[in-house]
């Protein structure tokens, strides 16, 4: 199994410090991460966020691939409808040979309806737009001269040039829903997934029903952990942190549900304090944040990756504000006694 961390560069006002120096100290960190034996940095956007969640993931990705030299890195995902699919191409491309052919483009839909109004893009049309925008990009990289009709992209004799190194680089589109999860399968695209099994299963099931072997398809899960030589230690270290990044998933996925007018309400009501994160966690359901020792974290992994299919694991690890030397030391620790396990 390939193991990488996940990076959104998330900066909160009550934790901030000069963006600079923030950004220095991430990417510093993605490259130690490469020095310490994990197989992939995985990017992830989104967009207006108060916390400054990545909004621009190519110049990241490029800086990373100057400064590391064999892990590979990847996107946990670009947002493509809100972007010009020729574009994506274009800039992934050009990772890919500043990388020497080390990346891996994950796509996905987006669902935060503030996002898609500030950019001007009917939300409505998102499906569409990712599935027209997986096909220019995968026809651009690989033909040498690519025409398309669609109700969004229209144009003739493309001619891309520089191509990829890779011959392509790897697709992946992530997804929740049935239907997303579908497409998935239907477009020939790998799977990023957010630790639900029966999403692995629709997928690989989808795939058997298109006449795919789910064998020759990558699946990737997210996990949410953190470690710390004991127990207290680590829930001391994360808990607000922690805190922070629960709070606004939830509240992004309430306005995704169209619920906005409760969001604030339903979050509030259903997150508990920080100093309560740890009493209301039921780390022995697959999924849910692990916290704690370097064991206690690896054998929740371990019920974690016999849980469903998957040939990567994504860790996010780096918290929302969280002090960068502890961040460093749970990297180490997980690298040191967990790593070894799940190879």
């Amino acid at each position: 199994m390939k193991v990488g961390l996940l990076w959104s560069f998330r900066n909160p006002p009550q934790w901030r410090r000069p963006w600079n120096d923030f950004y220095a100290d991430q990417i510093e960190q993605a490259v130690l991460s490469e020095e310490l034996g994990y197989d992939h940095i995985w990017l992830t956007e989104h967009h207006f966020s108060p916390d400054g969640y990545s909004p621009s993931l190519m110049p990241i990705a490029g800086t990373l691939a100057a400064r590391t030299s064999h892990i590979r890195i990847g996107t946990f995902l670009v947002l493509l409808p809100l972007h010009d699919a020729r574009h994506v191409a274009e800039d992934a491309a050009t990772v890919d040979i500043l990388s020497n052919g080390r990346l891996d483009l994950g796509l996905g839909q987006g669902y935060v309806p503030s996002e898609f109004e500030r950019f001007e893009v009917d939300r409505r049309q998102r499906g569409s737009l990712l599935e027209e925008g997986v096909e220019v990009i995968r026809g651009m990289w690989t033909q040498e001269s690519f025409s398309y009709a669609g109700e969004h992209y229209r144009f003739e004799d493309l001619r891309m040039q520089p191509r990829p190194v890779q011959e392509p680089p790897p697709l992946w589109v992530g997804a929740r829903g049935k239907r997303a999860v579908r497409r998935v399968a239907r477009l020939g695209c790998h799977f990023l997934g957010v630790s639900e099994p029966k999403g692995q299963e629709l997928y690989d099931q989808t795939l058997v029903e298109l006449g795919h072997t789910p064998a020759d398809f990558f699946a990737t899960q997210l996990q949410w952990a953190y470690c710390a030589p004991t127990p207290d230690e680590a829930w001391a270290d994360c808990q607000e942190h922690l805190h922070h990044l629960l709070f606004w998933y939830q509240r992004w996925a309430a306005e995704g549900a169209d619920s906005i007018e409760k969001i604030q309400s339903d979050t509030d009501a259903s997150l508990p304090p920080p100093d309560q994160l740890r009493a209301s966690l039921d780390q022995s359901i697959p999924g849910v944040p692990l916290v704690g020792t370097p064991d206690q974290v690896a054998a929740g992994l371990e019920r974690f990756t016999k849980s469903m299919r998957m040939t990567h694991l994504v860790i996010g690890m780096n918290f929302p504000g969280l002090d960068p030397a502890k961040s460093r030391r749970s990297m180490t620790l997980f690298a040191k006694e967990v790593l070894p396990s799940l190879r």
